[in-house]
């Protein structure tokens, strides 16, 4: 049976010029475009608060949250956390690294290290932009083109280490249910991380081949085993962990059908969602007995520009988020739109 389709445009193109990045929260949709976070209820997809006014931050690259925290990522090597107020608005509360640890760190000279055209600054500072943010219960892990990935505690927002993690701009950071860390590159690598609690540190136990195209987008299936990744030559690769191979993985599939750099990935309700720089997303959907999703489904169209940012929830992304077997999708692009789709008859 073929799925049915709805769709609708939330009112964003009177907003912002474009979007570069979506996260939802509870009922609340996080539309991030230039300097601008707009917020949507999504129980009646209105604006309810748009933050993050001062355009010194230039572009937001992601956003991360931790129960009634948001945490955003900035153009300007900053993190920003802000406080989920009872009204739903949102309250600074500071900004990574903190005042006070820079100042506690700053008299000590062991702490300056070498970042670009032969400057000394702060290791717990990034030097470029700060590409994306992913929490992990009291721990975040951020990573920015200035090729490292820093770890961070959310009680004290003190910064625990600083990785120099690739040969080139990081893109990505994803964690599995595990814990593991997983980092993507325009390096063309994929690298996977493990915290030694005992060490205090992050070791590297896994690098997933080295490719050609940058790495823009990754997604894992809940425990790390199976791996999908998204490059500038518009495929998809399934990577999945050998068994009683902890260390070593295969490639077992490739997905091909975009005419454009695939930009972003979820992997919700056993289906694969991504979207690209040809304008479309992709749903493609595990084939009975193959386990392999060598099947796509459906191709969303109908934006102007490339699709920058995706996300995916199981139940409909209003009141009817009890619905069996929708999946809802938002898609945000260069163009200033912001889709929603709503798929019957997948999962």
């Amino acid at each position: 049976m073929a799925p049915s389709i709805t769709t609708m445009s939330l009112p964003s193109k009177t907003l912002t010029p474009h979007i570069t990045c979506l996260a939802v929260h509870h009922k609340l949709l996080y539309a991030e475009s230039l300097n601008l976070i707009n917020v949507f209820d999504l129980s009646h997809y209105t604006q309810i608060d748009t933050f993050n006014e001062s355009p010194a931050s230039g572009f937001v690259k992601s956003i991360a949250f931790s129960g009634s925290r948001v945490f955003t990522a900035h153009q300007d090597c900053k993190i920003c956390a802000w406080l989920i107020t009872p009204s739903t608005r949102h309250r600074l509360l500071s900004s990574l690294p903190t005042f006070k640890d820079k100042l506690s760190r700053c008299i000590i000279p062991r702490n300056y290290v070498t970042v670009r055209h032969h400057r000394k600054g702060l290791w717990i500072q990034h030097c470029d932009t700060v590409s994306g943010l992913a929490v992990n219960e009291r721990l975040m892990y951020s990573v920015s083109w200035d090729k490292s990935f820093k770890i961070w505690d959310l009680t004290g927002y003190r910064c625990l280490e600083s990785v120099k993690a690739h040969e080139d701009a990081i893109n990505v950071v994803v964690i599995s249910d595990d814990g593991d860390v997983y980092t993507a590159s325009a390096d063309g690598c994929i690298k996977v991380w493990k915290r030694d609690d005992k060490a205090k540190r992050n070791v590297l136990v896994r690098t997933v081949g080295k490719h050609k195209p940058t790495v823009n987008a990754l997604a894992l299936d809940g425990d790390g085993t199976t791996l999908f990744f998204g490059g500038s030559d518009g495929m998809i690769c399934r990577w999945e962990s050998k068994c009683g191979e902890e260390n070593d993985v295969v490639l077992v599939e490739t997905l091909r059908g975009h005419g454009g750099a695939i930009l972003c990935l979820v992997n919700v309700a056993g289906l694969l969602v991504n979207g690209s720089a040809d304008r479309t997303v992709r749903i493609w959907q595990k084939e009975r007995g193959s386990g392999g999703y060598c099947c796509c489904r459906v191709v969303l169209g109908g934006h102007e520009k490339p699709i920058k940012s995706l996300v995916a929830v199981s139940g409909g992304g209003g009141d009817d988020s009890d619905l069996n077997g929708v999946v809802t999708i938002f898609s945000g692009s260069l163009d200033g739109d912001i889709k929603v789709w709503e798929v019957f008859g997948l999962v």
